[in-house]
C-alpha cells in the first residue's frame, strides 16, 4: 500500500493522485475529455513533489495515451495559475526527455506528449462554471511567442453537474467539502466539521471507505490547507507577499468591490433559476439570506429552502 502520506500533502492530490486508486484518476480524466479508457494501469504518474526554487508543489500530473496532464487544485481564485503551469510544465517535460534519452539538438523533430492544463477550483468566492486563464494576460498582450491556456473548472457542490455525474469520485469530493463548510456554519469546530462530514457521506459513496480508513490523515491535510489559506489571506491583506504588490492589489480590489456587485447579483440569479438550495447559494455567494431573497423577488423566482 502506498496511501500513507504526510499531512503536508493536499487532499485533492491524496484522492486523485493516488497510485492505489488510479481508477478515480482515470474516471476524472474520461469525464474531462469525453473519453472511455478502461485500464487504470495506462496512467503513469509523474507528479513533481517539490519545485525547490518556487517552493510549491505540483498537485497531480500523469501521462496517458501520449497526453501530459497537469492538474492543480485551488481553494482561492488565482489569476496567476498559467504562470505556475508554465513553470511546472518546463520541469515535467525536462524530466520526460531526460528519462527517455530524447536528443533535443538533432535535426529530427522529437514527438512530445500533448499538454492538458486543468485547474480545479472550490473556493468560496463566486466563480463561473468554467473559464480559460491565459499566460498572455500577464504580458498585457496576446502577440507574445509563448502561450499557456489553463481550463479552470468550478467543482463546488452544485456546479458542473454533467462533469460530476460522469465522475462519481469528484462528486463525492465536492459533497465532502460542502459538508465540512456546512458543519462549520452550524457551529462546529473545523476538526469536528471534518469528522462529521466524513461520517455523514452516503454509504454508497466511492470514497467514503477510503476517507474513513485515513481519517487522521484526511483531517490533518484539510486542517493544514485551511491554515495555509488563512495565512495567505492574512499576508495579502497586510501586503507582505513578494514585493508587497499582490497585497496592495488586493486592497485596490476591495475598493472596486462595489463595481463587481452587479456581476455577483447575476451569478446569484443564475443559481436561483437553477433551483439550487438556499444554503448552497449562501455558501457560494457569501451573501445574506435577505440579499438573496431580494434578488429572487427582483427576478420573480421562488427560493428553494434546503
Amino acid at each position: 500500500m502506498q496511501t500513507a502520506k504526510k499531512h503536508k500533502d493536499r487532499l485533492f492530490r491524496f484522492i486523485f493522485g493516488n497510485p492505489d486508486h488510479k481508477e478515480w484518476t482515470l474516471s476524472l480524466y474520461n469525464a474531462l475529455n469525453d473519453s472511455h479508457y478502461t485500464n487504470p494501469e495506462d496512467i503513469e504518474f509523474n507528479t513533481i513533489d517539490d519545485i525547490i526554487y518556487m517552493g510549491m508543489k505540483n498537485d497531480v500530473s500523469f501521462l496517458i495515451m501520449h497526453v501530459m496532464n497537469l492538474w492543480e487544485h485551488q481553494s482561492s481564485f488565482n489569476p496567476n495559475m498559467p504562470i505556475r503551469f508554465f513553470l511546472h510544465a518546463g520541469q515535467l517535460y525536462d524530466k520526460y526527455m531526460n528519462d527517455r534519452d530524447i536528443y533535443r539538438y538533432g535535426r529530427r523533430l522529437q514527438r512530445l506528449p500533448k499538454p492538458k492544463c486543468i485547474c480545479f477550483y472550490n473556493g468560496t468566492e463566486a466563480q463561473p462554471e468554467e473559464q480559460i486563464l491565459r499566460l498572455s494576460d500577464a504580458f498585457g498582450s496576446d502577440d507574445g511567442d509563448i502561450e499557456v491556456r489553463v481550463r479552470m473548472l468550478n467543482i463546488n457542490y452544485g456546479h458542473n453537474v454533467k462533469l460530476m455525474k460522469a465522475c462519481r469520485a469528484l462528486d463525492d469530493y465536492a459533497v465532502f467539502i460542502y459538508g465540512i463548510r456546512a458543519n462549520q456554519k452550524a457551529g462546529m469546530t473545523l476538526a469536528e466539521a471534518v469528522d462529521a462530514a466524513v461520517d455523514g457521506m452516503p454509504d454508497d459513496s466511492l470514497v467514503k471507505k477510503f476517507l474513513l480508513g485515513h481519517r487522521a490523515e484526511v483531517k490533518g491535510m484539510y486542517l493544514t490547507e485551511y491554515d495555509e489559506e488563512k495565512e495567505r489571506i492574512r499576508t495579502l491583506r497586510e501586503g507582505r507577499e513578494e514585493g508587497r504588490e499582490e497585497g496592495r492589489e488586493e486592497g485596490r480590489e476591495e475598493g472596486r468591490a462595489e463595481g463587481r456587485s452587479e456581476e455577483k447579483e447575476r451569478f446569484v440569479s443564475e443559481m436561483l433559476k437553477k433551483n439550487l438550495p438556499l444554503t448552497l447559494i449562501e455558501e457560494i455567494s457569501r451573501l445574506s439570506r435577505e440579499a438573496i431573497y431580494n434578488i429572487a423577488s427582483k427576478i420573480g423566482v421562488t427560493v428553494t429552502v434546503g
